[in-house]
């Protein structure tokens, strides 16, 4: 691929999932303001967006099914439509039922099909294995812009002009994610080789989910997904109880996106020049490490916690890129978008854990002590589960030898 085609790639890609993950990472922000003027219960709000989390991860594999089949530009242009519906149906629901509709179901299949993983799995098909890491970074890198840069703007337009007329801003906004996928794979064209790549969806599916390598992928990421969940949603909560002002929340939930974007790209480089295996046993290691560094030693002070959000946002989603990589190593690129949904369905169906788990045991402790220890424990597991992955050697096709 010439240089000037690939940067044009790159850079649409990149916008396309920062657009994605920054709308997305908004909805936060219109509870307290949607809920006091429409009389709703905050657990009514928040019981939405997990149905939005929890369908996002059971669809992602169906989602992945069709950009396999029909190419990443068409699901993502679609999942664009189906942004900018969910998202103004959200602005015009009348009560909570219509909102979970709109909120829950039609945006949980939306943040599938115009989301990350099929994003990067169309970017991996797209570029030569020696790219591969990089290409996922870059995605994951793109969704932390997005969260550090349109969030501001979505509170902005929120403070501004009210949070109906910032919904439907949002709804129009999610509509350039159709030009910026134009340069994304259309159906994916028949392999000349033989190779994994000519097997048929259901051969693939099933070596994948007889494989135990795949089992230790989707337990890892289950763990990330947990972790990610927990901190968006309650670190907020655990600064105030901190009796820290609310600013400081804030400050850490922007500190994880931007210090995200330096580990996403740095995980990149590393997935292209170590393995991947030792890579994700030591960031999961690590998330354990700075958590119990963090909750146990450390003085609850401003500085500590945003320390600790910096930290824990170069540790983010830098799981991405590695995992991405393996699961194209190990199963072909052919299903990836497939495979790497089934993949993901674990990081949601963790981070619906991560999300609903904390609050649970706070209205029954008062505190997030037990929830701390969980996070901790379930980085060591991360760690540990990925010591039995054994990654193959590149394939030698014919050409090339």
């Amino acid at each position: 691929m010439p240089g000037r085609s690939l940067a044009l790639l790159l850079t649409l890609a990149v916008g396309c999932a920062a657009l994605a993950m920054g709308l997305r990472q908004s909805f936060g922000l219109y509870l307290a303001p949607m809920t006091a003027s429409l009389g709703w219960s905050t657990s009514g709000f928040a019981f939405a967006i997990a149905v939005q989390v929890l369908l996002n991860g059971f669809s992602q594999p169906i989602v992945g099914q069709l950009a396999d089949r029909f190419g990443g530009r068409v699901v993502v242009m679609g999942g664009a439509l189906l942004y900018a519906s969910g998202i103004a149906g959200m602005a015009l629901s009348p009560g909570l039922g219509t909102f979970t509709f709109f909120a829950g179901l039609v945006m949980g299949v939306a943040v599938s099909a115009a989301g990350m993983p099929v994003i990067v799995a169309s970017l991996t098909r797209q570029l030569p294995d020696s790219m591969r890491g990089r290409a996922a970074a870059l995605g994951t890198a793109g969704s932390s812009l997005g969260q550090f840069l349109v969030v501001p703007l979505s509170g902005a337009a929120l403070t501004g002009f009210g949070w109906q007329a910032a919904l439907f801003g949002m709804a129009g906004a999610a509509l350039l994610m159709i030009p910026l996928a134009l340069p994304l794979a259309g159906r994916p064209a028949p392999s000349k080789s033989a190779s994994t790549d000519d097997e048929p969806a259901r051969v693939a599916l099933s070596r994948a989910l007889r494989s135990r390598m795949f089992w230790c992928l989707f337990f890892g990421f289950f763990v990330c997904g947990l972790h990610v969940s927990f901190l968006a949603v309650h670190l907020p909560g655990f600064v105030a109880l901190c009796h820290l002002p609310t600013s400081v929340g804030a400050w850490a939930i922007s500190l994880i996106g931007l210090f995200n974007i330096a580990g996403s790209l740095g995980a990149g480089e590393l997935t292209q020049r170590w393995r991947r295996r030792e890579l994700l046993v030591a960031i999961y290691g690590l998330r354990a490490l700075v958590m119990a560094v963090f909750f146990f030693a450390a003085e609850k002070t401003t500085g500590s916690i945003l320390v600790f959000s910096a930290l824990m946002g170069i540790l983010w989603l830098s799981t991405v890129p590695p995992t991405v990589a393996l699961c194209a190593r190990l199963f072909g690129t052919r299903w990836l978008a497939t495979i790497f949904g089934l993949v993901f369905l674990g990081h949601q169906v963790g981070g619906f854990l991560g999300a609903w788990l904390p609050g649970l045991i706070f209205d029954r402790t008062g505190s997030y002590d037990v929830m701390w220890t969980i996070s901790i424990a379930a980085g060591i597991f991360a760690a540990l589960i990925h010591l039995p992955l054994r990654e193959p050697a590149p394939a030698i096709r014919p050409a090339a030898a």
